[in-house]
């Protein structure tokens, strides 16, 4: 039998869209006399669509483009994912896989494990499934029984897969839409070998591709036989047709990314599918000569192009020669096109307007965040009259702590590293000058400056960055109370201090931009936090 997968690049809600692509993927194989050919979750619609399912019009729309695609698959086994309604219980919806054979669609399964959990909502929208998901169908005079599964289904105790091994069926399908996470892929493909050696299966496993607002999906689509060895594997981060021959001993695996590598390739996807599904397709980013902004505009370049990309120097009286000078350094080197525009004369202007009516007009970082607002102002008008999106630049340590200013730094459409903890900004700087070398040797060496008042340090404000980083990774990853945290080696007080500093900054984060989320707890999605808490327990 020839297996193929379709791992491919949905467009949540873009139904004609995923539906063209389906065609075209299905048509492929057919010519290349392909048996079967199996699609990622919830294909039709892309994952995840989330109010758009209260649509009953969508719901339609998904079900028609499935059947629309059924009449199409002659000589071909075709295994889509769907949203439907029951047929006797319309106001249940399910998470679905159609598998259909010869213009007809055959079978229907519908998810039993519906994840809730991180980034996972499914108990919002759809209902538990009961269907065993076996069906015994004939390909080239030849009978086989596939057993359909759903992602989540397959995860954990794995209850449904379990059960449909032990009718004896020759292979499994699980349809996925998996999405990337540091550390996840390995884990992943370990787990899916444990099943085929547990349960005596053989497995196709297609994962979804692509970028889906803070979501990347790796793809990284794998066949795996009864005894957990890997036939077969798709590109990580690519859109691929992967065709397996059963009949052959070929292997078909594409060697294992590194973990920088991973993580690159996954912020540059996100960055390149946010913008183009949006329809947009230039960005306007702040170069402060500075680490992050530098990381945020090479991710850019790579992911759009450098002639897409407008840099503003944007100096301060405070900005030192050294900031600017490599701030342009890195534009040269990433080919970009700059404008500097000095702030001073608003920076003064505002300064004269309003210290009259304060009391102490330096008090509170009020001069310090008005700098701030003053270049998020420009730069955004930059962005509206290109019709462009503003890139921030702010990465997860100093978001975490609030080290941001709203409606200044914080002003813009997608934040690139906003799930990057500072080490790993320095990490993935270093990464990128292997690749070629267009951040400067001074912005990675020189310490961190928001350069906002006189000889300003990022240490003037925060502990040392890897002390930092560690101790909120162990608070908003691993939920780690001050005490715990302290034992790990850590001040007492300042644990207390960082950590009051994370819960009263919740209100700047739920206001922030959307960004690619590459770690297991990012933020949004994953950690859902109260801005109003009076909790006091953690310090």
């Amino acid at each position: 039998m020839k297996i193929a997968i379709a791992q491919i690049n949905l467009t949540v809600g873009n139904i004609q869209k995923n539906q063209q692509l389906i065609l075209e993927n299905i048509k492929k194989a057919q010519a290349l006399s392909v048996d079967l050919i199996v699609f990622p979750e919830l294909t039709v619609c892309g994952y995840l669509p989330e109010d758009l399912l209260y649509h009953q019009q969508f719901i339609d729309d998904c079900v028609a483009s499935t059947k629309f695609i059924a009449e199409r698959c002659d000589d071909i086994c075709v295994v889509i994912g769907l949203p439907r309604n029951h047929p006797n219980e319309p106001e249940k919806l399910y998470n679905s896989a159609a598998f259909i054979q010869d213009g007809k669609i055959k079978m229907v399964y519908d998810k039993h494990q519906l994840p809730n959990y991180l980034v996972f909502d499914e108990h919002r929208y759809f209902t538990k499934g009961s269907h065993a998901g076996i069906l015994e169908v004939e390909i080239k005079q030849e009978s086989f029984k596939f057993a359909v599964n759903i992602c989540e289904d397959i995860w954990n105790d794995a209850e449904i897969v379990v059960q449909q091994a032990q009718k004896n069926v020759d292979w499994m399908i699980n349809i996925s839409a998996s999405p990337y996470s540091s550390g996840k892929i390995g884990a992943r493909i370990r787990m899916l070998q444990k099943r085929c050696r547990d349960n005596n299966a053989n497995l196709v496993y297609c994962n979804m591709y692509g970028g889906q607002d803070e979501l990347a999906f790796d793809g990284t689509s794998v066949i795996i036989d009864n005894t957990g060895e890997l036939l077969a594997q798709c590109k990580t981060f690519g859109e691929e047709l992967l065709i397996h021959d059963t009949t052959k001993q070929s292997r078909q695996i594409f060697p294992r990314l590194d973990r920088l590598t991973e993580i690159y390739q996954a912020l540059n996807l996100s960055t390149k599918d946010y913008f183009h599904k949006n329809g947009f397709n230039k960005a306007i980013i702040c170069l402060s000569g500075g680490i992050d902004s530098a990381l945020t505009a090479a991710i850019a370049v790579d992911a759009l192009g450098s002639e897409n990309i407008t840099g503003l120097l944007l100096p301060s009286k405070y900005s030192s020669d050294h900031s600017i000078d490599d701030a342009k350094e890195l534009a040269d080197k990433l080919g970009i096109k700059t404008h500097t525009i000095e702030i001073e004369p608003f920076h003064a202007g505002f300064e004269k307007t309003l210290a009259p009516l304060m009391d102490n007009y330096f008090q509170n970082m009020t001069d310090e965040n008005i700098q701030a607002r003053i270049r998020g102002v420009i730069a955004m008008s930059f962005a509206n009259n290109q019709n462009a999106i503003l890139l921030t630049t702010g990465n997860k340590s100093e978001i975490a702590v609030g080290y941001s200013t709203l409606y200044g730094d914080m002003a813009g459409g997608f934040a690139i590293i906003k799930d990057l903890f500072k080490q790993q900004v320095y990490e993935l700087c270093e990464y990128r000058n292997t690749i070629s070398q267009v951040i400067p040797e001074n912005t990675i060496k020189k310490p961190p400056s928001a350069e906002l008042r006189p000889d300003q340090k990022d240490s003037d404000s925060l502990p040392d960055y890897e002390d930092l980083d560690d101790i909120l990774k162990a608070y908003i990853h691993d939920f780690k109370d001050a005490e715990q945290i302290a034992a790990k080696g850590h001040d007492l007080d300042l644990v207390r201090k960082i950590l009051k500093m994370v819960d009263r900054n919740e209100y700047k984060r739920q206001q922030s931009a959307p960004g690619p989320r590459v770690t297991k707890m990012a933020f949004g999605k994953d950690r859902r936090m109260p801005i109003t808490n009076g909790y006091p327990n953690n310090y």
